[in-house]
């Protein structure tokens, strides 16, 4: 009898949804209490939970982060974020089904993975620490949001 190593599992990309819930000319977004990108600006978003839809999932997290209702108004687009590790190899693999949603009621309370939740209003974007690659989709979703 000859010992085998267990085979470790292949390793996947993580699914999450990111959400930009729109209010007027205002878009809701999160400082990250987290990595990665602690203290960073971004939408909404996290992980996709086993037997959730993609646009449950993003409802669910508005609610956990920030305690403000919306209704999801589109898809906007996937997004793949790959970060590598200290080493050579990929750290962080996630691919986000990004989402354009109309705020409906409530003020930002962060919680969750947030440490900060706050309206910020679309002229203001530009002065805002956002993750790195985030203003051109929460951009596309302004439009989607209208419709």
């Amino acid at each position: 009898m000859s010992f085998q190593a267990p085979v470790a599992p292949p390793r996947r990309p993580t699914l999450g949804v990111s959400i930009c819930v729109w209010r007027g000319e205002e878009v809701l977004l999160v400082r990250r209490a987290n990595p990665p990108g602690v203290g960073l600006w971004a939408p909404v978003g996290g992980k996709v939970e086993w037997g959730e839809s993609l646009a449950e999932a993003a409802l669910r997290e508005v609610a956990e982060e920030t305690s403000v209702a919306c209704e999801i108004a589109a898809f906007s687009q996937l997004r793949e974020i790959r970060m590598p590790d200290k080493g050579a190899d990929v750290g962080h693999h996630v691919v986000l089904a990004v989402y354009a949603a109309r705020w409906l009621a409530g003020e930002p309370v962060a919680g969750d993975d947030a440490d900060r939740a706050e309206w910020v209003a679309l002229d203001r974007l530009a002065e805002v620490a956002l993750v790195e690659g985030t203003l051109p989709y929460i951009l596309a979703t302004q439009a989607l949001a209208r419709t």
